[in-house]
């Protein structure tokens, strides 16, 4: 398993024009969270849900990488044993950089999910109105996105990941959704880079980069090339 596991959220993405849901300015100003994000609002008004995620994924037609997606994607192609990079976001900018293996904890908005028979399948930027399951054909077609109140298949991955790590690198992550600071207790070191400085949430980390992830990234790239010559690679 990989000795370095890197944990992306909005933050990482904020710098290539993917409207945050918390910051001033984000989506939650426009929307009510509940009404667009949650299993109860599906229920009462998919076709609100759908007009939410197909503006998403229009929004995300003409989003490129930045630096910070970049350097993950390096350090992916550098070390493909040694790091696993885990993403809180649905976009497909870590992709668009080259990464490979990326895990999309809460799913991809380029994809969709079919209700009858569970499978997914990509409709990249295009809306969802209309769309069938190319597998059974079925018309009960939605987002591939997890929704509060489901499960998040994937975080047994994350888990698993953070088994064998000995270096946590988070990115861009509150830890309001993913419990970040227990995460770091875990490993023998540990990065965060966020904008602002949080107290307690820096508290449980070795070491802080408060500034874009842009700026950040030179930084933590060469840090995580140094800590892996000092464990040796894989």
């Amino acid at each position: 398993m990989a000795q370095i596991v890197c944990i992306s959220g909005a933050g990482l993405s904020a710098q290539s024009g993917i409207r945050t849901f918390r910051d001033a300015g984000g989506l939650w100003e426009e929307y009510d969270v509940m009404e667009v994000c949650s299993v109860e609002g599906y229920a009462a008004n998919p076709q609100k849900v759908h007009a939410f995620y197909d503006a998403r994924r229009k929004d995300l037609r003409d989003k490129h990488p930045n630096a910070a997606h970049e350097m993950l994607a390096r350090l992916k192609r550098a070390y493909p044993s040694d790091v696993a990079i885990l993403t809180q976001n649905v976009d497909n900018l870590l992709e668009k950089a080259g990464c490979e293996e990326v895990v999309h904890l809460h799913g991809t908005l380029t994809h969709l999910r079919c209700k009858s028979c569970g499978e997914v399948f990509e409709i990249g930027y295009a809306s969802q109105e209309g769309v069938r399951c190319p597998a059974c054909q079925s018309p009960s077609v939605r987002h591939n996105v997890v929704m509060f109140g489901e499960a998040a298949p994937q975080y047994e991955t994350l888990y698993t990941a953070l088994e064998d790590a000995k270096l946590l690198v988070c990115i861009g992550t509150s830890g309001q959704v993913i419990n970040v600071a227990w995460m770091a207790t875990q490993v023998e070191d540990s990065i965060l880079n966020n904008l602002d400085p949080d107290p307690e949430l820096d508290s449980y980390f070795a070491h802080c980069f408060h500034e874009p992830a842009t700026l950040a990234a030179p930084k933590i790239e060469a840090y995580c090339k140094n800590f892996l010559a000092t464990q040796g690679t894989r």
